[in-house]
Parts: C-alpha cells; sequence; structure tokens
C-alpha cells in the first residue's frame, strides 16, 4: 500500500514549489530555504544517478524545483530591493515551468498521448507569464507597488498587485485543470496504470489546490510549500524506482515450460526424407520463400521482403509444397522443426 500510495499521490505535489505568491510571506528562520535548496540538489543528483532511463519534463521539474528554492532562498537573503526583485524573478523562473513539466510527466505516467507541437506551445506560454511576472522592476503591470521589509532577519517583497498578475493566477488554474482533465480522461479510457493511481493523482491535485487556495486566502507567516515539495520529491523518485524495478521485472523473460519429448513416427520419418530431398530441389525464389516461412513472416511481409505480387507467390507456394510433400505453410514448418 505505501508503493502504491507512493506511484499515485506524489506526482502533483511536486506543483507547488511555484504554486504559492513568490517573495510574498515572511519565515521564521532564512536557513529552512538552505536546507530546502541543498535538498533540492540532493534529489536531482538523486534522480540523475539512480534513474536509468530519463524523462526529459521529469528532468525540467527537478531542475525547476532548484531554481525555485533558490529563488527563495536569494529573496530571504536580499538587501537591497533590486536584489530582492531578481531573486523573485528567479523564482518565477522555476515556478512557471513547474506546472508544465508536471502536466507533461502525469500525461507520461497515465499514458495519454498528446499532439507533438503543444510542448511548444506550452513553453511559449510559460515564457509569456514569465515575462510578466519579471516585470517589476521595469514596469508596473504585475506589482503596482513593491518595498522591500525584513521580518524576523528574513527580507519579504510587500506589494501592491497590478493588473496584470491575474494572468499568473489564470495560468495556474488552468493547469490545475489540464491536470485533473488528464487524470480523469486516463482513468475513463483505462490507460493509467492502475484505478487506485488515478484516484491518488486526482486526490493529491485537489488537495493541493485547495491548499494553493488557501494560501491565497489568508497570510500564511511560514513557507511550508519549500519543505512539503522537497517531501514530494523524495516520493516522486521512489515512484520513478518502482517503475523501473517493475520494468526490468517484466522485461525478464519467465522460462517457458519445456514440452514433453515426442519420439517421431516411423511415418514422420519418411515424410521427413521427402522433406530433405525436396529442399534440394527448391528454386532460390522458394528457397527464399521457405527460410522467410520459418522465420515466422506474414504473407504481406513476404510479399513485401521478395517484390512480389500475391498470385506469384500462389504459383511457388503451389510448387514448393509439392516438392516437400506438405500441403500447408503450416504443415511445412511442422516438419521443419523436426529436422
Amino acid at each position: 500500500m505505501k508503493k502504491i500510495f507512493g506511484s499515485a499521490a506524489l506526482l502533483p505535489l511536486c506543483f507547488f514549489a511555484g504554486c504559492s505568491a513568490v517573495g510574498g510571506k515572511a519565515m521564521d528562520m532564512s536557513a529552512v530555504y538552505v536546507v530546502t535548496t541543498l535538498l533540492s540538489i540532493l534529489m536531482l543528483v538523486g534522480y540523475l544517478t539512480l534513474i536509468r532511463k530519463k524523462e526529459f519534463w521529469l528532468m525540467v521539474l527537478f531542475t525547476s524545483a532548484v531554481i525555485v528554492n533558490i529563488g527563495y532562498l536569494s529573496l530571504a537573503k536580499a538587501t537591497t530591493l533590486d536584489g530582492a526583485l531578481m531573486a523573485n524573478r528567479v523564482s518565477y523562473l522555476g515556478s512557471v515551468f513547474l506546472p508544465l513539466a508536471m502536466l507533461l510527466t502525469i500525461v507520461k505516467v497515465c499514458r495519454l498521448r498528446y499532439i507533438k507541437w503543444l510542448p511548444y506551445l506550452l513553453v511559449c506560454i510559460s515564457l509569456f507569464v514569465f515575462f510578466v511576472a519579471a516585470s517589476p522592476g521595469y514596469s508596473d503591470i504585475y506589482y503596482k507597488e513593491v518595498y522591500l521589509q525584513n521580518v524576523n532577519g528574513v527580507s519579504v517583497l510587500e506589494k501592491v498587485y497590478g493588473p496584470w498578475h491575474v494572468i499568473y493566477l489564470v495560468f495556474l488554474l488552468a493547469y490545475f485543470a489540464a491536470m485533473v482533465a488528464a487524470i480523469l480522461h486516463a482513468a475513463i479510457k483505462k490507460s493509467v496504470p492502475s484505478h487506485i493511481q488515478a484516484v491518488f493523482l486526482a486526490a493529491a491535485v485537489f488537495a493541493n489546490l485547495g491548499v494553493w487556495l488557501l494560501e491565497q486566502l489568508v497570510r500564511i507567516d511560514f513557507e511550508f510549500l519549500s519543505v512539503s515539495y522537497i517531501i514530494s520529491e523524495i516520493f516522486l523518485l521512489g515512484l520513478y524506482l518502482i517503475i523501473q524495478d517493475g520494468e526490468k521485472l517484466f522485461a525478464t523473460p519467465m522460462p517457458e515450460p519445456q514440452a514433453p519429448e515426442i519420439k517421431p513416427t516411423k511415418e514422420l520419418i519418411e515424410q521427413q526424407k521427402l522433406f530433405v530431398q525436396g529442399l534440394k530441389t527448391l528454386t532460390p525464389t522458394e528457397k527464399a520463400i521457405y527460410d522467410l516461412y520459418l522465420e515466422g513472416k506474414s504473407t504481406k511481409e513476404i510479399l513485401a521482403t521478395l517484390n512480389i505480387k500475391e498470385n506469384t507467390l500462389k504459383f511457388h507456394n503451389k510448387n514448393l509444397y509439392s516438392k516437400l510433400g506438405v500441403s500447408s505453410r503450416k504443415a511445412l514448418i511442422e516438419i521443419a522443426k523436426w529436422l
């Protein structure tokens, strides 16, 4: 059950390193950001070290987590408004790519298909949102006013939101909706590995949506999302280790049961002799057809390989079967097994 929970509930949690109002809350100790930054780096190193088959968007997600935490740490340590705004931009850089990477990771886990140009479109949208969110200090469209304050030894941006701030909120809510839709679609189409996994994925998305909405309504003086992000990363890494172990298990072929040895009858021995003598009389084309039959090729594949028409194949089959003393392809293969 722990493995199921880890595989089902952890993916959406990673999204929330970027779902808070970046730079908007104070913490009691900036050391927490030091720890989360180091741990996010450790998680990235762990992913690169432990996971053999790398997934591009999962790599983006782990990297974005590092960028977000570096931004949080830099903001907490900032001594000037310009430095704080730059740290705020770094946090947003990771924040806009986290939901993108999370959505495409969920799509991958749920085994859903999408049009090839969709990631490029989402990247363009993320860059647009980033440039809007990074505009403070150059424009007042995102923050009308912004000030740097020190609360309990931690630098905090106090701001008045501008008219374009809603773009970021819509951006996040759209990704929430897309993730929920992906999970529901996968559950309905039964493309998700298990119904339990789909339920936990959906529950995690809704739970984190609730946390995010709560943070928009209530001022919380502790950035616990950085900590929860690290915890979810640990589970995410565990999920892919489970998937990796599962692929290794299924890739190991099970030994086939040995069929009881059957001694050939006198009639079969005579048929084999006729078969062997017939092999010596085959034309090059007939021999090629014979070899393809033994390889298990279909009629369509044989026609394509030899570049002949179906009527031509039927003609060669008639001669081939006659020379080998068989009446069908199945009989030909069965006799050939005894040689």
